[in-house]
């Protein structure tokens, strides 16, 4: 799809956490219709488009979702807040992004988002889901403490709902006792290596993250010794921020290579 420039009236703005704020917008249908993993980019000012990953999969009534965090020592953060609290309409491009799913694909899913990754990995789950394949999906969501899992009920929903799902916790402090429970797993520490100590072998999956470069590119080099396969792998990350080659060859093959974190 080609990027087009439309006008979205505001229908919500609602705080998620202290950190993190859900906006819901409504377009023409056809004029907001995209693939899901694809993201938009909101004018803030005459110059500056912010990027932010459509957080649901199409559904044909012209809604756009968003997750946004919020960094009130960032200027353009708070202008932003302040943007989307106060305009009744707002001017956004769209649609742009290759990390789309693969609807014709049998292999299982692998997805990986830090922080407010989710939301493309929300799209991407609600177009599979509609789609009603019964491929194993393992998601995997990182965060630095429990109340960063801002849609953990969602998470919960869809392990109590698709006995296909499994929800993979990753927390750098430590989760309750009773947080695991049915298709749900708590890990501590940092995601490339909760994936290295948990996977042994990710050869046949399609694999989809969502992070800062940092933190996708050391989930990459905890996977490269478990089968990665480069021409499987999708995250918007290899576009803006490439690494030639993708998988790099390790002096010790034997070891583990590790990193960190987020893009909103």
């Amino acid at each position: 799809m080609t990027p087009r420039t439309l006008t979205c009236r505001v229908i919500s703005v609602e705080d998620l956490t202290p950190d993190v704020f859900r906006v819901q917008l409504e377009g023409r249908s056809e004029a907001v219709a995209h693939a899901p993993g694809q993201y938009l980019e909101l004018l803030l000012d005459d110059q500056t488009w912010v990027p932010f990953s459509i957080a649901n999969a199409h559904r044909g009534d012209g809604t756009i979702e968003l997750h946004i965090q919020h960094w009130p020592e960032r200027s353009n953060s708070q202008r932003m807040r302040e943007l989307i609290q106060q305009s009744q309409r707002l001017t956004i491009r769209m649609p742009s992004g290759e990390c789309v799913l693969d609807t014709t694909s049998g292999r299982p899913m692998l997805m990986v988002a830090a922080g407010t990754g989710f939301a493309q990995m929300k799209a991407l789950l609600e177009a599979a889901f509609a789609a009603n394949r019964d491929l194993p999906v393992s998601f995997w969501w990182a965060v630095r403490e429990r109340r960063d899992f801002y849609l953990e009920a969602l998470a919960r929903e869809w392990a109590e709902t698709h006995p296909n799902f499994t929800f993979h916790a990753v927390s750098e402090t430590p989760l309750d006792d009773d947080f695991a429970g049915p298709r749900i797993h708590a890990h501590l520490g940092r995601i490339d290596e909760a994936l290295a100590a948990t996977l042994s072998d990710v050869s046949g999956h399609d694999v989809y993250l969502s992070g800062s470069p940092g933190m996708v590119y050391a989930c990459v080099d905890a996977l490269a010794p478990r089968g990665l396969d480069a021409a499987r792998v999708r995250s918007d990350v290899f576009a803006y921020a490439p690494r030639d080659p993708l998988i790099q060859v390790a002096d010790d093959t034997s070891g583990d290579d590790v990193a960190r974190e987020d893009r909103s």
